[in-house]
């Protein structure tokens, strides 16, 4: 490691503030900024901690709105009480986030700023057409993430929650790797109150988690997992790598979206 300036934020205010301090970050849950830093693929002057700022902790459920607090740990996601009555398909996903170490130190706000192309966030946040907010305005999910590890955050923006209507049935599985329990392909499928049908993948897109049209469009008539069969997924727009080829994670989006519905319909 090497030398940095270390601050701890007192609020979201103080944390904008801080971070026109040279080359500074901001630290949630450090899963991902950390172990850059100690590679040297990182190398920030200023260090701003917003982990302990309350205004940016926990669930609140109002009506069918739910919001998680930026700063709200995977752990708390999992076993919000709140949450899991409103929509349990997240607290699902939170408790397949990496292990317990990961799980009581990572946060959602962290991972979905970091947008990993294969983090399981992203892929919730799309398919339940959620709302991302930062100190300085909201931002649609649609709208939000932009590439691989790429987002629609400008410099000196901070995300301070996330919000979304409760869904009438929704889930997420997961065909994940062993070792690091990232997604190879993982699908989160939500039916909202209104009958509209969105599913998302992560995992899978050479340019990051995407809506799958095929799918949406098989179950939109008949929210049911026999709709999904025979549904083709494209192979030209995913990825291959080490650990599957782009015809294999193809196949494995229709496999993963097939059990996810049936999950939600269980």
């Amino acid at each position: 490691m090497y030398s940095v300036n270390y601050h701890r934020a007192a609020s979201v205010e103080d944390a904008a503030r801080l971070l026109g301090s040279g080359e500074a970050k901001l630290l949630s849950g450090g899963m991902t900024l950390i172990p850059a830093m100690k590679t040297r693929l990182a190398a920030p002057s200023d260090l701003v901690d917003i982990s302990r700022i309350d205004a940016l902790k926990g669930v609140t459920i109002s009506g069918d709105t739910v919001t998680i607090g930026a700063a709200t740990t995977h752990y708390e996601v999992a076993n919000d009480a709140g949450l899991k009555k409103a929509c349990p398909a997240l607290a699902h996903l939170a408790s397949l986030i990496g292990d317990p170490a990961v799980r009581h130190k990572g946060t959602i706000g962290g991972s979905v700023a970091n947008n990993d192309p294969a983090a399981d966030y992203p892929a919730a946040l799309l398919a339940l057409g959620a709302t991302i907010e930062t100190n300085k305005r909201r931002i649609a999910a649609d709208d939000f993430f932009t590439g691989l590890f790429e987002t629609a955050l400008e410099d000196g923006e901070i995300i301070t929650s996330i919000s979304f209507t409760a869904p009438a049935r929704a889930a997420y599985e997961k065909f994940r790797n062993p070792a690091s329990r990232y997604a190879i392909v993982g699908v989160f499928v939500a039916r909202g109150k209104d009958g509209a049908v969105r599913a998302a993948v992560t995992g899978a897109g050479g340019d990051g988690v995407f809506r799958s049209a095929e799918i949406e469009s098989a179950l939109a008539g008949n929210f049911d997992a026999a709709a999904v069969n025979g549904v083709t997924i494209p192979a030209d727009a995913l990825m291959t790598d080490i650990h599957a080829s782009a015809e294999y994670r193809a196949h494995l989006v229709a496999v993963m979206a097939k059990r996810a519905v049936a999950a939600a319909s269980a």
